[in-house]
Order: structure tokens, then C-alpha cells, then sequence
């Protein structure tokens, strides 16, 4: 053990400052979360503060804020799965059928660039975009349709949200998919054409199974973060008027506990979406253990 480590060194040496950052922001801040089990005072601080048990849990469980900001969340996540996650692997499997460089390399670079946009400038265009003089009302014109306040009306909330996380993130999951193709031994297509294997047959049987690993440890990850929807960008398009459909449990939890000061309430809220979400990852890794060669750990 001692002698890989030492062959290694340098590795571990750069991995170092990472570790050491993860632990100061993620690890060390985790004492905090006991005040999720007191009513926590400014003044008397973490330890001091008095011990209130379940309490926060069940006034939350109680609120009927709570079904609304659960389904919202939950909602939000399952479109993603269903129509943002599979999109990357579509373009990927597109990208690696063309043959001509250069418009695969243009195609990339156009649906890669947005992943460098700030979500603040991306949710800044898409308001413009969807504003009354913009170009999706300039488009509904053309219809003899009435333009209308996209960002104030509550069933289009979700469409947007869905809809500019594809815009910005398309290209970086199509990346990792064909990095993933890259591991592809091109014997296997030279035999399969010899067998007589058409382009859909290849996919089927040569492509898709050979990106099986990395697609399966991706829905993992994703299933396991459906309860932790892009707080960001959510925040930059909801407001109080499509709270409705807008209103996560991110936003919640920031609400009431930066807002209205409420530290204890928003970090049990927070806890118990936590934990939710881990048990939901826990729950999934094993079923991807027992039913295929791909998980986590």
C-alpha cells in the first residue's frame, strides 16, 4: 500500500487541495445541522441554543406549503429525467453517425458553448426572449395570437425551466456520452457491417450498449438529486405570481429561512429533503447493482 502511494505521490498531492476544500465547505459545516433539532438563537448560539426535539419537522409536515413545494419539486424533476436527460444521448448517438468532421466539430461547439454562460445571463436572455416585444411574441404574432407575459402566468413556469436547463446543458452531456463512445473498439462495427448489420442495428447492439455504464451512473446521480432542482435558476424566474408552479423546496427553505429568519424551521426543511434524497440514491444504486454491472459502489 505504502509503495502505490509513494509511486503516486504526485497524483494524490494534486488531489489534495480539492479534498481539503470539499472538507472546509461541505463536512466541517455539518455540525449545523442540529439546530434543525432546537429553537436556535442568534445570541446563544449552536450549542447553547434550547433542544426542541421533532418540532420544526412537524410544523413543516403540518403546513400546507409543504404538499405544494414537495410536488413542485418532485414535478420538476421527473420532466427533467424525461425530457432533458435523454437528449444528450440522442445528439451523441446522432453526432457519432456523421461522418463529415467538421459540421460534427460546429454542432458541438454550438450546443457546448451555453454551458459557459452564467445561469444569470441565461435566464437574463430568456426573459428577453419570452417578453412582450420578444421573439417568442414576434413569433405568436405571426399566428394572429395575443401576446403574452410568459413569466407571468403559472403553466408555462415549468416549460421554460425545462426548456433553458436543456439550452444550457445539451452540450455538456452529449460530451460525456461520446467521450464514453471513444471506449467503443471499432472491430466491433467492421465485424458487425460484415455480418450485414445496418446503421440502426449497430446502435442498437454495438452503441448503446457500449455507453450502457456511464448512461446508468448518470440516471443515478440524477434520480438521486430529483429532490435538489436547479435552486439557482429557479430563483432568477419565479416570483410570487406563479408560485404555484414555481415555488420549490429550495426556494422555501431560503424564503423562510434567510428571509424571514427562521433558521431552525429551513434547516430541518432542508434536512429532511436531504435525507430524503440520499435514501432515494441509496434505494436506486442497489437496484442498478442487482439487475445490471453498473453502480455507484
Amino acid at each position: 500500500m505504502m509503495r502505490v502511494f509513494l509511486k503516486q505521490k504526485y497524483l494524490y498531492l494534486m488531489v489534495l487541495p480539492g479534498l481539503i476544500l470539499v472538507f472546509i465547505f461541505k463536512y466541517l459545516p455539518m455540525y449545523g445541522v442540529i439546530i434543525a433539532f432546537k429553537d436556535y438563537n442568534v445570541f446563544a448560539g449552536v450549542f447553547e441554543s434550547k433542544w426542541v426535539g421533532l418540532r420544526w419537522f412537524r410544523l413543516f409536515l403540518d403546513n400546507p406549503m409543504a404538499l405544494r413545494v414537495f410536488k413542485n419539486t418532485l414535478l420538476l424533476g421527473l420532466y427533467n429525467l424525461v425530457f432533458a436527460f435523454p437528449l444528450p444521448i440522442i445528439l451523441a448517438l446522432l453526432l457519432n453517425e456523421l461522418k463529415i468532421e467538421w459540421i460534427k466539430r460546429t454542432i458541438q461547439s454550438i450546443t457546448y458553448l451555453p454551458y459557459f454562460i452564467s445561469v444569470i445571463i441565461i435566464v437574463g436572455m430568456l426573459k428577453e426572449l419570452a417578453s412582450l416585444n420578444g421573439l417568442f411574441n414576434q413569433v405568436l404574432s405571426l399566428f394572429n395570437i395575443e401576446a403574452m407575459n410568459f413569466f407571468g402566468r403559472p403553466e408555462f413556469f415549468r416549460t421554460l425551466f425545462i426548456g433553458s436547463g436543456i439550452w444550457q446543458n445539451l452540450g455538456w452531456g452529449t460530451i460525456l456520452y461520446l467521450a464514453a463512445l471513444t471506449n467503443i473498439d471499432p472491430a466491433l462495427y467492421e465485424a458487425a457491417h460484415m455480418d450485414g448489420a445496418g446503421r440502426f442495428r449497430k446502435i442498437v447492439h454495438i452503441t448503446l450498449p457500449g455507453m450502457a455504464g456511464t448512461i446508468v451512473i448518470l440516471l443515478i446521480l440524477a434520480i438521486g438529486n430529483m429532490l435538489e432542482a436547479d435552486f439557482q435558476r429557479v430563483l432568477l424566474m419565479y416570483n410570487p405570481v406563479i408560485y404555484s408552479t414555481a415555488d420549490i423546496v429550495g426556494t422555501y427553505v431560503y424564503r423562510e429561512g434567510l428571509e424571514s429568519a427562521r433558521f431552525s424551521y429551513a434547516t430541518a426543511v432542508g434536512l429532511m429533503v436531504s435525507v430524503i434524497s440520499f435514501v432515494l440514491l441509496l434505494a436506486v444504486n442497489q437496484i442498478s447493482r442487482r439487475y445490471s454491472e453498473n453502480s455507484l459502489w
